[in-house]
């Protein structure tokens, strides 16, 4: 409250830890506030943030005496410290940046709650911008609107720098322990980064979704390398089985030949899907346009079939009527039509999601448009970063609801069993 000569008590709560139980204790400081400026506060741009500043300063004059235990200028033989001058801080507030002197001792260090909590503010802010960097914010708008919001503004490679604070975040998704996943359905993209030399070289982020034994869709782990090889695949799917990754089923992918051969040596046994949607794509890009829809026409009723049997009879049909106008593509559909199938021998109620990669092409999407507000990344590390948090955050959301109701699939899995002890006591 103001009383005479523009004499204000502030009242600051001081917390302290006793016996690991937090206490609130009220302090009052005597800050005096001339009069010209409590008068400009409405009328004067920054006058809020003048005033704080010269209020905080007061405070920290008046806590730096209790500390010590002398004002300053006084002589007394009870005093615990010496002052040795004072160094400047800059406070980002919501009134706008105020500059602090902050004192300094001799000996020992000058300690205030004022600094623990624009702490916790400042942390805030860091989050909040880190937050929008991963919605897909560009540095250049959040350093826009940070400046509108705090009255200071912070570069480019500031906002970039405090993104850092996400690689624990990053780490902790990607190395966490795993379990028994029977779906995994498999993609990469492609991302620009710079290298050490400032070129500009494509870098393949690889990614693994699955669905676990309850019915929950996960996503596994990212991994950005040069290429698809199948060293690179294979060192993902080791690094997968290394953190718990076992009982794989069924795989859904692409026939991306380093892929497909280092899913077929690290997962001994479990079937694998071409993905419908790629191999239409393959087979049309082999059509005449005048004939490709014809072609696709042809093409949906294969893989709208209530069993294998009578896809292959309508493949049959198709391949008779486009032998001649599409040959090549009629070869090329011939040549993974069986791969393409594989999804059949699952029960129907899977069938649907498990034939195409879609739901892997869909978090390709949901990282492009992020990735398409940054263009080019500054290096490998930030590029996992930025694809990480957004995984990260995908997986999250996806906990909350169940994906499939595995108990059929168990049922089925149960009998596959069976069925391969006999082959097996029946070879011997």
């Amino acid at each position: 409250m103001v009383g005479h000569r523009g004499l204000i008590s502030v009242r600051l709560a001081i917390i302290t830890t006793v016996n690991n139980r937090e206490e609130t204790t009220m302090t009052d400081y005597d800050v005096k506030v001339p009069g010209r400026m409590l008068s400009s506060l409405m009328t004067e741009k920054g006058g809020f943030a003048e005033l704080l500043e010269m209020m905080l300063n007061q405070v920290l004059e008046a806590q730096v005496s209790e500390q010590i235990g002398a004002d300053r200028y006084q002589r007394t033989e009870d005093r615990g410290a010496y002052r040795n001058g004072s160094r400047p801080r800059q406070l980002v507030t919501r009134v706008g940046p105020i500059t602090l002197r902050i004192p300094q001792l001799r000996e020992g260090v000058f300690s205030t709650e004022i600094f623990r909590r624009y702490q916790r503010s400042e942390q805030a802010l860091v989050l909040a911008m880190m937050e929008m960097v991963v919605n897909g914010v560009s540095t250049r708008k959040v350093t826009k609107i940070t400046e509108e919001l705090c009255g200071a503004s912070f570069s480019k490679s500031t906002v970039s720098a405090l993104c850092t604070a996400l690689d624990a975040r990053v780490a902790a998704f990607n190395e966490r322990r795993l379990c028994s996943f029977p779906f995994l359905i498999i993609d990469a993209m492609y991302l620009k980064c710079r290298t050490e030399n400032d070129g500009v070289v494509s870098k393949a982020a690889l990614m693994v979704s699955g669905v676990n034994m309850e019915g929950f869709r996960e996503i596994l782990g990212v991994r950005i390398g040069d290429s698809e090889s199948s060293a690179f695949w294979t060192d993902l799917f080791r690094w997968l089985k290394d953190r718990g990754l076992e009982d794989i089923a069924f795989i859904v992918s692409d026939d991306h030949s380093g892929l497909t051969a280092a899913a077929r040596r690290c997962f001994q046994g479990a079937i694998m899907q071409r993905c419908q949607v790629h191999f239409m794509r393959n087979v049309l890009s082999y059509t005449a346009a005048r004939h490709k829809a014809e072609m696709a026409e042809g093409l949906k009723r294969i893989f709208a079939a209530e069993a294998a049997r009578e896809a292959r009879q309508r493949f049959d049909q198709l391949a008779e009527q486009m032998e001649a106008k599409a040959p090549k593509a009629v070869a090329c559909l011939e040549a993974g039509l069986e791969d393409a199938l594989a999804v059949m021998e699952l029960p129907k109620r899977y069938r649907q999601r498990l034939r195409t990669s879609n739901m892997q092409e869909r978090l390709i999407r949901e990282v492009r448009r992020r990735e398409r507000v940054i263009c080019i990344f500054p290096g490998e590390p930030s590029a996992l970063r930025m694809v990480g948090a957004v995984l990260a955050e995908i997986n999250e959301e996806w906990q909350n609801r169940r994906y499939f109701d595995m108990a059929e699939f168990k049922e089925w899995k149960a009998e596959r069993e069976a069925k391969q002890e006999t082959e097996n006591v029946i070879k011997i």
